[in-house]
């Protein structure tokens, strides 16, 4: 999806298990094979280096070798310990005794084994997705990271189905799942169509002879038909709530771009949703390129939170979900939003969402962390946190 590396990146870059040490968490951004990841920073290194001298220390007292100790609950909270020595913060919860005393990070283990986990936003393709860029990024991560998936680059079997249930729930501590979509101008880039969303919401549901699953309805305002899509599904699909994308595309510039709070487009939507009672609306936000106002020339604008305040005030009712909290920053090392941020005390987009309930007198609108959490706690633990 999107543009993979060309063979001039490859050689840019090395395999993730190759170009830096073992440590129990990332200490770099780590492509998957969609973009060209930015380089280890002088910070970073630090955090390396440090991750590297408490392994050695700790793991020695242990009987442990370096990467035996890395694999341990101890090792973990040493990464923990190094991120926050580095960035001069307290970002995460931890001490320097779990370091040092396996006693103590199962003790952790054991009081967080019954807390509830949630995942918002899954996905997994349709049987006859046939986009085979989707197993570029397998051969990529076959050759770079993980020999392990070399006969397994030839079909879309990893992306579907059986493989979703085995990560989700068998490869997991995931308790309840959202399956999501999303729209595209081509209809051919649709991952799993609506039906097909919520019969695998039926099936999971009644294997497990439980709740495990919920289901999205993605809509798809202005494109033609979307309102008979949405009252067949309040009629026959009855999601648990609506996933919806403002920039219309996520690949690219998008001819359906459309505002949360236009009033002719969205106020018949939500007021039919409100009446059936699915009255949560996801909304993705932000996550847009450095390159933004070029890239998606014309449409960036309906990424950021410009039209939420407006939408949620006028629709007590409906619960507005903001994925990613609208942070711009995407794919990109956080140094320059983190100097905003220092400076200004403002995160593009994030922060504009995060005075909407304040500015507008609202309690129904909400911040999903989501992959602005993934793309910062590595990188920039402190912004992470911000």
């Amino acid at each position: 999806m999107g543009s993979w590396l060309s063979e001039r990146e490859q050689r840019l870059v090395a395999g993730a298990e190759t170009a830096s040490a073992a440590t129990p968490i990332p200490t770099q951004i780590v492509s998957n094979g969609e973009f060209l990841p930015p380089p280890q920073s002088d910070t970073q290194k630090r955090v390396e280096r440090r991750i590297l001298e408490l392994a050695d220390d700790h793991g020695k007292r242990l009987g442990l070798s370096r990467r035996q100790f890395m694999q341990t609950g101890c090792g973990m909270a040493a990464a923990f310990l190094a991120m926050n020595e580095v960035y001069g913060s307290s970002v995460f919860q931890v001490t320097a005794a779990e370091a040092r005393e396996p006693e103590l990070t199962r003790a952790r283990a054991q009081s967080l084994s019954g807390q509830f986990i949630f995942d918002v936003q899954t996905h997994f393709v349709r049987d006859d997705f046939d986009h085979k860029e989707l197993l570029d990024l397998a051969k990529f991560a076959a050759q770079h990271w993980n020999t392990a998936l070399k006969g397994d680059t030839d079909s879309l079997v990893r992306y579907k189905f059986q493989n979703y249930v085995k990560e989700v729930y068998y490869d997991s501590d995931t308790n309840i799942a959202l399956l999501s979509g999303a729209p595209f101008d081509d209809p051919s880039w649709w991952l799993l169509s609506n039906e097909q969303i919520v019969r695998a919401r039926e099936v999971i549901n009644d294997f497990a002879g439980s709740r495990r699953l919920l289901a999205h309805t993605v809509i798809t305002p202005k494109q033609p038909g979307w309102m008979e899509e949405v009252d067949k599904a309040i009629e026959v699909y009855k999601p648990d709530s609506w996933k919806s994308y403002t920039i219309g595309d996520p690949l690219g510039p998008s001819k359906f771009p459309w505002r949360l709070d236009d009033e002719k487009v969205m106020y018949p939507f939500y007021e039919k949703a409100q009446k059936a009672g699915i009255n949560i609306i996801c909304i993705h936000k932000g996550l847009l390129p450095p390159d933004y106002e070029k890239s998606f020339a014309g449409v960036w604008e309906y990424a950021t939170a410009w039209d939420i305040g407006k939408a949620a005030k006028d629709w007590p009712g409906m619960t507005f979900v903001v994925y990613h909290s609208a942070l711009r920053a995407f794919l990109e090392l956080p140094e320059e939003a983190w100097k905003e941020f220092d400076t200004t005390g403002r995160i593009k987009w994030a922060t504009d969402l995060a005075e909407i309930p304040q500015k507008f007198g609202v309690n129904n609108v909400y911040a999903e962390i989501g992959t602005s959490f993934a793309n910062s706690a590595v990188a920039h633990p402190k912004f992470s946190a911000a």
